[in-house]
């Protein structure tokens, strides 16, 4: 639990953000198309990608010492970084809302869907560099913490595209997001400052 916590933590503040992923698994979700194979694709690519983290930079740290010290810093600023990110969306008035659209093909959801996943360049920093490279400072436990992220994943991932119709009317409220932004502020600065110190483990 001392590394699976912090995992799903880690895990559920990055994927919890606004951003075009998670508007559009809001967007199928209300429409009502074709949602389970979408939450699904997402799901599982965030843990292939957390695992490609968690166990590439492992075998690269044995081969370069000081590419842990390297990616410690790196995470911390990029914890600290996300965190006045958060805050900065805390204090300015957010809603995310999603209008019913006309019916799409198969093809293009799954093209839609991989392209919102793949070729965001920040879903890289999140899961590859930052998850992974926060897993490695875990030691053995590094695989307990990437599972942690895993299914913070999952149940978000889920929980966004199959409660959608119900939870529309307050997604649409700026208060909701403020709240949530609040929350990842003070996660990402706890980690952040967790990690300057060395204190994960």
């Amino acid at each position: 639990m001392n590394a699976i916590l912090p995992g799903f933590l880690t895990g559920f503040s990055l994927i919890v953000a606004i951003g075009a992923q998670n508007a559009f698994i809001l967007r199928q979700g209300l429409t009502r198309q074709y949602v389970y194979l979408i939450v699904t694709i997402c799901a599982l690519s965030d843990a292939l990608l957390i695992a490609l983290g968690t166990f590439g930079l492992g075998a690269l740290i044995q081969a370069i010492p000081n590419l842990l010290e390297i990616m410690r810093w790196l995470g911390v600023g990029y914890l600290t970084w996300f965190g006045a990110t958060s805050v900065r969306k805390a204090l300015k008035t957010n809603a995310l809302t999603a209008s019913e659209d006309s019916q799409v093909s198969l093809k293009k959801t799954l093209l839609l869907t991989l392209g919102f996943t793949f070729l965001n360049p920040h879903v890289y920093l999140d899961t590859v560099i930052l998850v992974g490279g926060v897993a490695n400072h875990f030691g053995d436990n590094k695989w307990f913490f990437a599972l942690g992220a895993i299914i913070a994943s999952f149940i978000w991932f889920f929980s966004l595209g199959l409660a959608a119709s119900k939870m529309a009317v307050l997604m649409a409220k700026p208060v909701f997001w403020k709240i949530l932004d609040v929350f990842i502020a003070a996660v990402m600065f706890s980690l952040a400052i967790n990690l300057a110190v060395g204190r994960l483990g």
